[in-house]
């Protein structure tokens, strides 16, 4: 093979390498080219939720009657406030962001957050879920918002959960009042 021979496939090779490390860095960024945006796609979920979810509201419905409203999958910066003097809003905000329950209960006078839900299922035995678990926990506490976590056998009983409703259920607080 002559010099030129191998000089061209180490280049061809070279060029692909950093065609590939292009490629690969526009995705890392988003897509984001000299001022274009990536245009994703997305389809609609048949279900929003799982059919434990579903369950699970199914008899917190049951178990709460008409004295509160449930929502299901709430993002945390909708039920805590992090805009606490002395800590910055931002990191604050970004640290409980991505975190969510599975199910709020609301009063229905003013809508105001009573109580957290967390469906535990096997998900949540993962070290880095128990680690995240602990966490919102603290964060739930911190704010005086009580949290119950059920544990998913594959049934729940509206009576058991009314109980257990009655005893985590606490008036909400604002800090500072």
């Amino acid at each position: 093979m002559s010099i030129i021979m191998i000089l061209g496939i180490v280049l061809l090779v070279v060029l692909f390498a950093v065609g590939l490390a292009i490629v690969i860095a526009r995705q890392d960024t988003g897509g984001e080219d000299e001022g274009r945006k990536t245009i994703y796609q997305y389809g609609t979920k048949k279900f929003f939720l799982t059919r434990a979810e579903h369950d699970c509201y199914d008899a917190l419905v049951a178990a709460v009657g008409s004295g509160y409203y449930i929502f299901p999958q709430v993002h945390l910066p909708a039920i805590v406030d992090n805009k606490i003097v002395g800590q910055n809003w931002n990191a604050a905000f970004r640290h409980i962001n991505g975190k969510s329950v599975d199910f709020v209960l609301c009063d229905k006078a003013y809508i105001s957050p009573k109580l957290a839900i967390e469906l535990d299922d096997k998900t949540h035995e993962r070290p880095e879920r128990k680690e995240r678990d602990i966490e919102v926990e603290r964060v739930l506490s911190e704010a005086g918002l009580p949290l119950l976590r059920i544990e998913n056998r594959g049934h729940f009983n509206p009576s058991d959960l009314a109980q257990r409703i009655k005893g985590a259920v606490v008036p909400f607080r604002t800090r500072g009042i």
